[in-house]
């Protein structure tokens, strides 16, 4: 057994272990996970520093978690997009294919709570289905793992699912979303590395919400994918009490450059049922990123999104940098606030730019000489 594995072992996972652990109410620990699942392994647990942190509320139990029913449970319309029960397919060229309904902490926040930790809602035969639909469907090029966790399959598992995908020419791009880097860092080991590198391209979006959590752990599982070759990528979801400050943002976006780790979204937190304590206003988000444009480098800045209800898929929301523009100028500010007006240019004021071929030496011979009788 490997060390990420005995770490699954010692989870906190059921009503009567958060009571010993903590001394809270069994009964209404209970009452919460047996609607939506817990788990907290002993290395995330490690990174808590007092009740209440930025830590805590991402995987702690909370009661609110029960009083918003009038909350959708699939604000995505994951499911009406699902052909099969183990796809969605709601972009033309790409789909999201789950393989496992486990994780190895879950987040209270999650936008799957109606399917995480339920094995039924996942099982081997959803999952050669999803890998027959990808196989039958050639417009999919690009297949994004997901679940739960991928990560939470064995390294066995894992490659015989990847070695299915890459066997389908027309699937060019393999993606893992996976929270492990953040949340159970040990099970980046040298041989999932090594599995992985054969398959390339292989890309990994990962999510780091607060810089607690950024740590040599994590840092070294970071830093092993990319000496594989795997570009890593972070999606970040914006949470009430959790990372709703620009200068918090700052930190978490710098110190995940710092560990090879490329900002990529910042997500407002979606309208599902047992998780809208955690959706802060949109101008929060506005103005965290209207602190991070021309603030920090340009390599940390992420796109701010919101996931559509109802499956609209992901728009980008951006501070107002335009403040007017007609048909000859553009006013526009800059981070600092300072005020420009930069001139426009009308299409009919745009000259046609012909192709010119490159001369032949010959022709190079008689410019050379015209230039030499103007002289």
């Amino acid at each position: 057994m490997e060390l990420w594995q005995e770490l699954l072992r010692q989870s906190i996972d059921t009503a009567e272990d958060f009571a010993e652990v903590f001394g809270v109410d069994k009964d209404l620990m209970r009452k919460i996970i047996e609607r939506y699942p817990a788990r907290i392994n002993p290395y995330y647990l490690s990174l808590i520093r007092y009740k209440g942190d930025p830590i805590w509320l991402q995987c702690f139990p909370d009661i609110k978690e029960l009083e918003d029913e009038a909350m959708p449970e699939d604000p995505l319309d994951e499911d009406a997009m699902s052909p099969v029960p183990s796809i969605t397919h709601r972009y033309p060229d790409r789909v999201l294919f789950l393989v496992t309904s486990q994780c190895s902490m879950y987040c209270r926040f999650c936008t799957r709570k109606r399917k995480v930790g339920d094995s039924s809602k996942i099982n081997m035969k959803f999952i050669q289905d999803g890998i027959e639909y990808i196989r039958n469907h050639p417009e999919v090029r690009d297949v994004i793992l997901s679940g739960g966790d991928p990560l939470m399959l064995t390294d066995y598992m894992l490659e015989k699912i990847i070695k299915a995908l890459r066997e389908i020419p027309h699937v060019e791009i393999i993606r893992i979303g996976t929270k492990m880097p953040c949340v159970l860092p040990q099970r980046i080991t040298e041989n999932l590395c090594n599995m992985l590198k054969k398959y390339h391209p292989i890309y990994v979006n990962t999510h780091f919400n607060h810089p607690w959590e950024i740590t040599p752990e994590s840092k070294r599982a970071c830093e092993m994918l990319a000496d594989a070759g795997i570009p890593v990528g972070n999606q970040t979801v914006l949470l009430r009490g959790v990372n709703d400050d620009p200068y918090v943002m700052q930190e978490l976006m710098k110190k995940l450059l710092a560990i090879r780790v490329r900002p990529y979204y910042i997500y407002q937190a979606d309208i599902t049922r047992g998780a809208n304590h955690f959706r802060t206003p949109i101008k929060v988000g506005i103005e965290i990123m209207d602190k991070l444009r021309g603030h920090i480098s340009g390599l940390a800045v992420p796109y701010y999104v919101i996931d559509a209800p109802g499956g609209g898929g992901k728009i980008p929301i951006l501070p107002q940098y335009v403040i007017a523009h007609n048909e000859n100028e553009i006013i526009v500010r800059n981070f600092k606030y300072e005020i420009y007006v930069y001139p426009d240019v009308k299409e009919d004021e745009i000259e046609e730019i012909r192709y010119e071929p490159k001369p032949t030496a010959e022709k190079r011979k008689i410019i050379e000489r015209k230039k030499w009788l103007v002289e």
